[in-house]
């Protein structure tokens, strides 16, 4: 017997149930090995290349606009006494005191407030960045100071740290919705050994280790309940707010919370393996995966920031030199320029912007491996679809019976049969009417292979012989019956030589299903195609239910990615959705790969470029609408940041601006821009 035909056999008996065919028209279409294929930490080979920049999240300078919490309370410090010390210099403005007296204390208050800026600009320098924003409001400020403008030099520096500091709160709003999931990470584990509880490390946790889990605490290893009953919240993997009841021998992953009961847990995988680091690691690496945007952006200001240095030296010498003012007024006129021109509300907002659509797609259950996976799904325009585990539960239920005059003696004969099958049709019998074999001796039982089972039992005092299999099982027997015509997985059932009818089972159809087809449509991604191994009868039945538009059935894995390819070829910008590693190839080729149910499937992780950890497909929709209001509101910032931007930096060279409403600017955008982006954490699944 081949390995598989070994899997499909029932345990208890050895028979092959896909044989036993029940007819069993459904063909598993998940058979085969796949393996998702990586270039790089930034995705896979079909062309999603991605710049990799040492800075994360900071400018183009270098600098991270994220304070920890010390540093912020420092900062907001040096900040107040600079505050106080430039109201100082300005009272004594209005003072009949000699010049250097408010020189010297605007200078005190610029060095106490600036002298980060300072530092850094002359970091950036010795690392050849002349560019960075450090050193333009150094050149703003000093050659402010230079050429007598104490009051506004120091304004210059104090309003920058100000917005660095404003903007550094933001940063950390904003990765609050991704440190979260951070929060998964258990910090200890109690263990129990030799009857004894003992708190460990979870990297010390080995495989076969009980677990003790109190109420209110975190599962820290994944594994198998092995004692206890109760509810667990799965919000922090799912983003589901209904606690999920939970009991011996049901599975327990890292990151759930009992709610009500104290759990043990027989661990299954070691820390490192398990769902929870699985996660923290997609997480860390999503950083590193820049869109295409964010990338355009960065090189954008690497260039926009020396043109502008550029324009500002041009305005400073060539006017005076043409006779049109002198160098004082035209370098005034430079410093306005070259302190509103700081590149900060584009190099900071983007990222910012994305960081909060992937947290806040990770709130919603979805786990997205990057901002470049989160702008193609902007582009997304039609979807297609593995069948089973995707549309359907992967799991068989009874539908009804055909040709069966008494439909309770089919159903009992049936339970009878298969009351001691582990497999799936024998499951979903006895989840329908197992109760109806309760109480029945059964004196034997054996299988027929390839064909079915026969049973003896004992019903209303006499033994009655019962058959249950396939059509050929009946033949074989010299049992007159009709063939049903039906979709589905049939079962022939005879009693004492008579027959009693069949049963039909399909594989269900998850309830969301057809309304999340129904908001794709919405969103106006109406061409959508269902690719499965499984029968054309059985692939449209389910296509009509769910509102598929095209079906590709008996699909071999070779002919699914065929498939796939052929659809991207025409054109179409392709989200394909499977059901975890089963489908990789068919992940990795199209322009977004989603797996869906990732949670407690590590492989999952790995496959795809999107995470449903839940098992709901109306998060696919919701993720989607994720990621366009995400990149609306950063091209908003985008557009809004340049066109103030160069507005004030053309005014400033007609003298029509100062130094104060160049830094007001400048801060005024860059902080409008961070705000804005914040708006993408606030998007919600519907």
């Amino acid at each position: 017997m081949k390995d598989e035909e070994k899997k499909n056999a029932c345990p208890c008996c050895a028979h092959d149930h896909d044989e036993h065919d029940h007819e069993h028209e459904h063909e598993y279409e998940h058979e085969h090995e796949h393996h998702h294929e990586h270039d790089d930490c930034c995705g896979h080979a079909r062309g999603h290349h991605h710049d990799h920049d040492d800075d994360d999240d900071g400018c183009c300078c270098g600098h991270d606009h994220e304070h920890e919490e010390g540093d912020g309370k420092d900062l907001l410090i040096r900040l107040v006494i600079a505050a106080v010390l430039f109201c100082v210099g300005l009272a004594l403005n209005f003072l009949a005191l000699p010049t250097f007296v408010p020189a010297i204390v605007f200078g005190v208050a610029y060095l106490v407030a600036g002298y980060r800026v300072l530092l850094e600009a002359w970091e950036g320098i010795r690392k050849g960045d002349w560019f960075g924003e450090e050193f333009l409001m150094s050149i703003a400020s000093l050659g402010a100071f230079a050429i007598g403008e104490f009051a506004e030099s120091c304004a210059v520096v104090i309003l920058f740290e100000l917005g660095e500091y404003l903007q550094g709160r933001a940063v950390a709003k904003s990765r609050g919705s991704i440190k979260q999931m951070l929060a998964l990470r258990p910090e200890k584990v109690t263990v129990e050994k030799d009857k004894r509880l003992v708190t460990v490390a979870p990297e010390d946790v080995q495989i076969g280790d009980i677990v003790v889990v109190a109420p209110g605490e975190k599962v820290s290893l994944d594994g198998v309940l092995v004692e206890g009953t109760g509810d667990m919240d799965l919000s922090a993997l799912t983003g589901e707010s209904l606690p999920v009841s939970k009991t011996v021998g049901d599975e327990a992953l890292s990151g759930s919370m009992s709610v009500d009961a104290t759990f043990k847990v027989r661990v299954t995988a070691d820390y490192a393996n398990g769902t929870v680091a699985k996660i923290l690691e997609m997480l860390e690496h999503a950083r590193e995966r820049k869109s295409p945007v964010e990338n355009f952006i960065r090189r954008f200001s690497k260039v926009y920031t020396p043109i502008v240095c550029a324009f500002a030296a041009l305005v400073a010498v060539v006017p005076p030199l043409v006779g049109l003012g002198s160098f004082s007024t035209w370098v005034y006129r430079a410093l306005c320029a070259l302190a509103a021109s700081c590149p900060c509300a584009l190099v900071i907002s983007v990222p910012l912007g994305l960081f909060g659509g992937l947290g806040a797609a990770s709130r919603c259950g979805v786990l997205i491996k990057g901002g470049n996976y989160l702008e193609a799904l902007t582009t997304v325009n039609a979807a297609a679809f593995d069948k089973t585990g995707t549309l359907t539960r992967g799991s068989f239920a009874y539908v009804g019976a055909k040709n069966a005059p008494d439909e309770t003696a089919l159903c009992r004969v049936v339970a009878i049969c298969e009351k001691y099958s582990t497999h799936p049709i024998a499951l979903a019998a006895m989840r329908a009417f197992g109760n109806l074999a309760d109480g029945i001796e059964i004196t034997d039982s054996a299988a027929v292979p390839g064909k079915g089972v026969r049973a003896d039992a004992v019903i209303g005092g006499r033994t009655v012989a019962c058959l249950c299999g396939n059509a050929s099982l009946l033949r074989d027997a010299g049992i007159a019956f009709d063939e049903a015509e039906t979709v589905g997985t049939v079962v022939y059932a005879a009693a004492d030589g008579v027959y009693l009818g069949c049963a039909v089972f399909a594989d269900e159809l998850k309830a969301d299903s057809a309304d999340a087809l129904r908001d794709l449509a919405a969103l106006g991604i109406t061409d959508t195609t269902m690719l499965t191994g499984d029968k054309r009868a059985i692939a449209e039945r389910v296509a009509k239910e769910v509102g598929i538009s095209a079906v590709k059935p008996e699909l071999l894995p070779a002919d699914k990615v065929a498939a796939i390819s052929a659809l991207r070829e025409s054109g179409k910008k392709l989200v394909y959705v499977g059901d975890g590693i089963n489908d990789a190839p068919g992940l990795a080729l199209a322009d977004v790969g989603v797996a869906m149910g990732g949670i407690g499937s590590a492989a999952a992780l790995e496959a795809a470029d999107v995470v449903i950890m839940g098992d709901s497909l109306k998060k696919l929709p919701a993720v989607i609408r994720i990621a366009r209001k995400t990149m609306r509101i950063v091209r908003e910032n985008i557009v809004f940041a340049l066109v103030v931007k160069v507005g004030v930096v053309i005014l400033s060279a007609f003298g029509l601006t100062d130094l104060w409403i160049a830094v007001l600017a400048d801060v005024g955008v860059c902080l409008l821009a961070v705000a804005n982006a914040l708006r993408t954490m606030q998007v919600r699944e519907k």
